[in-house]
């Protein structure tokens, strides 16, 4: 679309003017293979429609896309039971089974043993003093680049910001300054990006052997990451030192519950690409809705630097000011809402899985999506409505858990939540104190729903001077 920006309520995939209808019994699936392959066309074309038609129809929802048995779960008690309750009764679903060749058996991929074992050696590099060290770096690097900018420029903010998160995953992980590498990291996910939808394709295994230019996009992309991430690890193994970052941390933990090993190489670089890719793509695209949102939404933007003016007066923040900035992390929840980056989660189920009177049968696929849940009227009223009062103590206590799910939840949730939410309010409050971001006029703003939720055509905006 040309012309006028497109405005939130005219973006075309919402749940929000969906009722979901109470439907106690599954629908059943169509055995007709034609309309199989129908869901899978639609699925291709319009993830984001696809789900909420899926939910419009019920609480629990069985159909058929391609080969697959789907079970779309609509309920924050089912969503319960799939991610906590019964979690061992599923494994990450063929898209994720998939990304095993670039993020290898880390902890996004890994399953059983290897990932309690993983996860359990990775939670000390996450807890509270190592997090503090890292807010030091998020404000350093947001200082960093927002001097760089000049007043009146137009730029690609998405562009900048997947920059700016990974120069501070770089620095907080490997203790270094990863921006000579940052092109071709970024071109390694994008490369993953463009392919994962063939990743999605029955007979996928096959494509990956045939000379598809997608194909070979991912393998070179593999080929780079390993390149960097194994240099780096050698020269951590060669100088020894604890350099106070994520992978001294990783290099140093011991399963002393176990055999007392440490991890291998290979390991270590299963984590590190998984922390250094989806580390920083999901906090860029997070603080990009953001700055979206805000650029459409006036009123909401001057009381956040209200908030900023009050705590911070003229002095750039500090660790120390993250729990003090209430109002920025309210509006950083509500975009996560209307946007959340992990849009959708997939499940295979290994074991019968029983959700209220229904039991799922091995080998069928469960899926439990935030975006819905985000935009259900029944928990967020008239919910394409930006308004971050929605996560005041009150209004948070009135809805059921469940309800909103960015990081997932249960033994899957996301081992990095306090770090992304302490680097999107100190992130997003260091840039906001020197500029305003306005979306310019002919920028279309479409979410593209990938393995997380991209704005498909960038996000261009004006920088003016506060």
């Amino acid at each position: 679309m040309r012309g006028k920006a497109r405005q939130l309520h005219e973006t075309p995939q919402t749940c929000g003017t969906l009722e979901v209808m109470s439907n106690p019994t599954p629908l059943p699936g169509p055995s007709f293979p034609l309309h199989n392959w129908v869901n899978f066309a639609k699925l291709q074309r319009d993830r984001l429609a696809f789900v909420c038609e899926l939910a419009a129809m019920g609480d629990l929802v069985k159909t058929r896309v391609g080969p697959a048995t789907i079970y779309f779960a609509s309920t924050p008690d089912y969503a319960r039971e799939v991610l906590v309750n019964q979690a061992r009764k599923v494994i990450k679903g063929r898209g994720l089974q998939r990304s095993k060749r670039i993020f290898g058996e880390g902890l996004l991929t890994s399953e059983g043993d290897t990932h309690l074992r993983q996860r359990r050696l990775s939670q000390p590099a996450f807890g509270r003093q190592r997090l503090q060290k890292y807010g030091e770096a998020m404000i350093d690097f947001a200082a960093r680049y927002r001097a760089r900018w000049q007043t009146g420029e137009i730029r690609d903010m998405h562009h900048e910001l997947m920059q700016l998160t990974l120069a501070i995953v770089g620095k907080t992980l490997f203790d270094t300054d990863i921006e000579r590498e940052s092109a071709e990291v970024g071109k390694a996910l994008d490369a993953f990006m463009d392919a994962f939808g063939l990743l999605l394709l029955p007979f996928a295994e096959v494509l990956e052997k045939l000379p598809i230019p997608r194909m070979r996009a991912v393998t070179n992309a593999v080929a780079t990451l390993d390149r960097i991430i194994y240099q780096m690890i050698a020269e951590r193994r060669a100088d020894g030192k604890d350099h106070g970052d994520l992978l001294s941390m990783l290099m140093a933990a011991q399963d002393v519950d176990h055999d007392g090993t440490r991890m291998s190489d290979v390991q270590l670089r299963d984590e590190a690409v998984t922390l250094l890719l989806a580390g920083h793509e999901t906090t860029a695209n997070a603080l990009t809705w953001t700055l979206y949102l805000l650029s459409q939404h006036r009123d909401i933007e001057d009381k956040l630097r209200d908030e900023l003016r009050t705590v911070l007066g003229d002095r750039p923040p500090t660790v120390a000011d993250y729990p003090r900035l209430v109002y920025t992390e309210k509006v950083i929840a509500e975009s996560l809402r209307m946007f959340p980056p992990a849009w959708v989660m997939v499940r295979q189920v290994i074991e019968p899985l029983q959700l209220g009177e229904h039991t799922l049968e091995v080998g069928s696929m469960v899926v439990v999506s935030p975006y819905v849940f985000h935009h259900n009227p029944k928990y967020f009223p008239d919910p394409n409505r930006f308004d971050p009062e929605r996560f005041s103590p009150e209004a948070k206590a009135a809805r059921p858990r469940f309800t909103f799910i960015p990081f997932s939840a249960g033994p899957r949730n996301c081992i990095g939540e306090g770090f992304a939410w302490m680097e999107a309010v100190l992130v997003l409050s260091t840039l906001l104190q020197k500029w305003q971001f306005r979306l310019v006029d002919d920028q279309k703003v479409e979410p593209e729903p990938l393995i997380t939720l991209r704005p498909k055509f960038g996000m261009r905006m004006r920088l003016q001077s506060v």
